[in-house]
């Protein structure tokens, strides 16, 4: 049984209430009763808006089913589908132009473009590696991956390999840091003279890109240059193994990398009980005092990891001055959707997780606001809370206002906490300028998300038709104005120099020469971020950042006015031609049910919320709730107009349970799925798909969070 404890009138799961009262406040200003009586008002008065809320996303999306079954075997009318919407109060009319006043924005989000990291928090090692990619070696990363169109050799260095890399190094600082006269790969000697950065004697050709050094200005260790507001640092070093071979001695370049990092309480971890959200707030706990470390054996070393220190330098005139080490970190909290048996309010219901986020991570985030020296994360006095899978305008000031109760409570002043607006539901994304107003005080941070979006659109258009293909529905029309419009409203509403306007995940972490190939893309839509899934990939993706100057392209897009409009978003991606063969079908289904299996199977069995899973040709995806969402509503669609039978898709589940069992043979405490079929994580898989559509709004939550219980209690 549970021990619960009396707070307020809550009955709060002993494990939270003492990590709460002996952990989390102590250092904050705020005492326990406070907190549990402003905890138990603020659930009072907004759980009952919550539930409101979700109510009229159902009774919404029932009035969408009953439009299209009512017109099932008609041609679609777009014009009267759209009437329909504004009637049903869906899509609402675009009010007058404006621009947010969100104000004590750190740099990182407002001021300099640059990749952003989105990590579990539950686990500290990722954590810590995501705080500290703010800087990474590109010479490493170079060496580690396919970045320069093969394999990382095995065994020991590779002196080719190695001389190839510090070539690629000094092409991008010829690219980004041009020399009058030369160029880097001649150079003998960096020194400083007279404030100036001098290379053989010869300036740079934009002397003011040089910004500071370490040690002897005649031979620095090291050497600060900045382009599109991103540092370099160029370290010297001629006891290295590399540098001692250099004719400068150039041992690394040191790229600043991630300069946001999400710190995720919802799509990417399983979090199901006290005990779960203990270890996430836990963690945030330890990032916003500066204290987190984690001890791990690596290549038979023992290695303690910490929160990186600030970097040190003298400017060009000789004067110190520092630049942080680390990520500016967010918070993700949960959506307004899931509920969570930590707290049982006074009628025995549990708690709405999103709430008890929010006033969780908010109080711990005071660690940090109450510094005014050492580690920091903000530096303007502010929080970062992101905020996902909100439906319209109304779910975003419903948002809004619990934030600024959430401010009262902990004696904040009024927007403190800035809100990050995930566009990743199609009713955000044809209302955007509408939900980033009804924050306009608050938002620092817009984004797109394929993945959620297209599980999201296959749920809400669920009875209109049968789908495309997965990798055809990326090439529908819908996806370009999502994605141009979500940029265009955020110039509009004056986020560029203010906030994030931010593009979705690159899910190979394997593939870096791919991702420089593509993600380029993203900088170039004007996007000031994009999400990378790991420290090295960050490394790597901020070369783009150098090459595109995000602001300029900005401010050339705002000249020219919308490209894409709401009626191009409500192009429902259905299945043009449906004569697939068998053979194509079957392609389809298994693919989605080997990434669903391939997926759920961690997080049931092992409650792991985020992984790499092989998808059927051994190629490793990042997966998390979002890629399980659209997997199992795609197969979902299928099944209900008939593309495939219940039976060929359990026949693929079976199979595909095979091939998984396969990938995981050499993790000794994975538990098979094939031949019995009927452990906890094959059955929520099946769950995903044979329930999927009346899920509500297609997420995968309500029964993986159903099934992982099951599993703890044994």
């Amino acid at each position: 049984m549970t021990e619960r404890l009396d707070r307020a009138g809550l009955q709060v799961d002993a494990v939270l209430a003492r990590f709460v009262e002996d952990e989390a406040l102590p250092g904050t200003g705020i005492e326990a009763g406070t907190f549990w009586s402003g905890l138990a008002g603020l659930l009072a008065d907004f759980a009952p808006q919550n539930r409101a809320l979700l109510a009229k996303r159902d009774a919404m999306q029932s009035k969408i089913d009953a439009w299209h079954i009512a017109r099932r075997g008609q041609p679609h009318d777009h014009a009267a589908y759209k009437a329909f919407l504004a009637e049903i109060g869906y899509l609402l009319p675009e009010g007058p132009s404006f621009s947010i006043e969100t104000v004590n924005v750190d740099p990182e989000v407002a001021k300099v473009p640059g990749p952003q990291l989105v990590v579990p928090v539950t686990n500290a090692r990722y954590a810590l590696n995501a705080a500290n990619a703010r800087w990474g070696s590109l010479y490493d990363c170079l060496y580690g991956t396919d970045a320069m169109g093969s394999a990382p050799p095995s065994g020991s260095y590779d002196r080719g390999r190695g001389a190839r890399v510090v070539a690629r190094a000094r092409v991008f600082l010829d690219e980004a840091f041009p020399i009058v006269g030369t160029s880097h790969a001649d150079v003998r000697r960096y020194l400083v003279k007279d404030g100036a950065l001098l290379v053989d004697d010869l300036p740079l050709v934009q002397p003011e890109k040089f910004v500071g050094y370490r040690g002897n200005p005649k031979a620095p260790d090291a050497v600060l240059l900045r382009n599109n507001g991103l540092h370099v640092e160029l370290v010297f070093d001629r006891a290295h193994f590399i540098g001692s071979r250099d004719q400068a001695l150039l041992a690394d370049v040191q790229m600043e990398s991630a300069l946001t990092a999400i710190m995720d309480c919802e799509d990417s971890v399983a979090c199901v009980d006290a005990e779960d959200k203990v270890g996430a707030y836990r963690n945030w706990l330890g990032l916003m005092q500066g204290t987190l470390s984690e001890a791990f054996v690596k290549n038979g070393r023992k290695i303690d990891r910490h929160l990186a220190a600030d970097r040190e330098y003298l400017d060009p005139n000789g004067n110190p001055f520092t630049i942080k080490g680390r990520a500016l970190m967010w918070v993700r909290n949960v959506g307004h959707l899931m509920t969570n048996p930590a707290i049982l309010l006074p009628d025995g219901s549990e708690v709405p997780e999103g709430l008890m986020d929010a006033m969780v991570t908010v109080a711990i985030a005071l660690h940090d606001l109450n510094k005014t020296e050492g580690m920091r994360n903000s530096v303007q006095g502010s929080v970062y809370v992101v905020k996902p899978k909100m439906h319209g305008p109304e779910e975003v000031a419903f948002a809004d206002a619990v934030m600024t109760r959430v401010e009262s409570l902990l004696g904040l002043p009024a927007n403190t906490v800035k809100l990050g607006i995930m566009d990743e539901e199609r009713r955000t994304s044809v209302n955007l300028k509408e939900c980033i107003r009804a924050a306009k005080g608050r938002v620092a941070f817009i984004n797109t998300g394929f993945l959620d979006r297209t599980g999201d659109e296959i749920h809400t258009s669920m009875e209109a038709g049968a789908f495309s293909r997965k990798d055809f529905i990326k090439r529908k029309s819908w996806i370009t104005a999502y994605e141009n419009l979500n940029v265009d409203i955020g110039l509009e509403c004056g986020l560029s120099g203010k906030a994030q306007i931010g593009k979705g995940m690159w899910a190979m972490p394997d593939l870096m020469a791919a991702m420089l190939d593509e993600k380029i893309a993203h900088p170039r839509a004007g996007a000031n971020t994009a999400w990378v899934p790991s420290p090295t990939a960050a490394t790597l993706h901020a070369l783009h950042y150098h090459k595109v100057d995000v602001f300029a392209v900005q401010a050339r897009l705002a000249k020219g006015g919308r490209r894409a409009h709401v009626d191009g978003i409500l192009d429902i991606p259905l299945a043009s031609f449906k004569a697939w063969n068998r053979a194509q079908v079957q392609r389809e289904v298994e693919n989605n049910a080997q990434g669903i299996l391939g997926y759920v199977v961690r997080w049931i069995d092992q409650g792991v919320g985020c992984s790499k899973v092989p998808d059927v040709n051994d190629v490793g995806l990042m997966e998390d709730r979002a890629t399980c969402r659209i997997s199992a509503q795609h197969i979902a669609n299928w099944l209900h107009h008939g593309v495939v039978s219940e039976a060929e898709v359990m026949e693929a589940l079976r199979k595909m349970a095979a091939v998984v069992d396969r990938q995981n043979s050499g993790d000794p405490v994975y538990r098979p799925m094939a031949p019995a079929f009927q452990g906890a994580a094959f059955q929520a898989a099946c769950d995903l798909v044979f329930k999927g559509r009346e899920q509500p709004s297609g997420y995968t939550e309500p029964l993986l969070h159903a099934w992982r219980l099951r599993v703890k209690a044994g």
